[in-house]
């Protein structure tokens, strides 16, 4: 009963509802909730999602960005997305919204990519889009750490960790790192300098 009265409470206060109990472990969808966690603590200005399906995560998002954009090729993931002025919904694959990107800039403070999970399309999406991180914002990449070598097919995680293996060795412009817990999530911070008040332009 305390516990439901207190989560209301830290709902109300827009902080966000964590379940860390130990049935959750098995859960593949923890992800969101580290994500959300980080967008609690960075507030990001712009959030770009690309490959929404239904709005698990973009919804919650909501509260913690300033400007929210959705980009899916399947039309009907618009039908999940929670509307406000906040949020915009891009039908698009990741390559045309690249292109939009290049006829309109925009600066993005969180990104995450969880489209095609296939080695050549996590490489390309994070190419085309890295121009338009802004300096210290952040790039996440979904399902790329496989549980085994099953896990690795194109219905589940599909190969894209091998494109990681490839960008993490690329680092003069960004550091990056994987959470070993399938499916995993890459993290990718865009810098060249570690502190960010150094940055050129800062």
């Amino acid at each position: 009963m305390l516990g439901r009265a207190i989560a209301r409470g830290l709902r109300a206060l827009q902080v966000p509802v964590i379940d860390i109990s130990p049935d959750r472990t098995w859960d593949s969808k923890w992800h969101q909730d580290f994500i959300l966690h980080l967008a609690s603590l960075f507030r990001p200005n712009v959030y770009v999602e690309v490959g929404i399906h239904h709005c698990g995560l973009f919804n919650r998002m909501i509260p913690y960005a300033s400007r929210l954009i959705g980009v899916d090729a399947n039309p009907d993931s618009a039908k999940y997305m929670k509307r406000c002025a906040k949020t915009e919904f891009v039908c698009a694959t990741s390559s045309d919204y690249v292109r939009r990107l290049r006829q309109q800039p925009l600066l993005i403070d969180l990104l995450f990519i969880d489209a095609d999970h296939s080695e050549a399309a996590v490489e390309s999406d994070f190419k085309g889009v890295f121009n338009f991180v802004a300096p210290h914002g952040l790039i996440l990449l979904h399902d790329t750490h496989p549980l085994d070598e099953r896990a690795t097919s194109q219905e589940r995680c599909g190969d894209g960790y091998k494109a990681i293996a490839r960008l993490s060795a690329r680092t003069e412009q960004y550091e990056m790192m994987t959470l070993p817990k399938h499916p995993g999530l890459t993290l990718c911070r865009k810098r060249t300098q570690q502190l960010s008040w150094q940055e050129q332009g800062a």
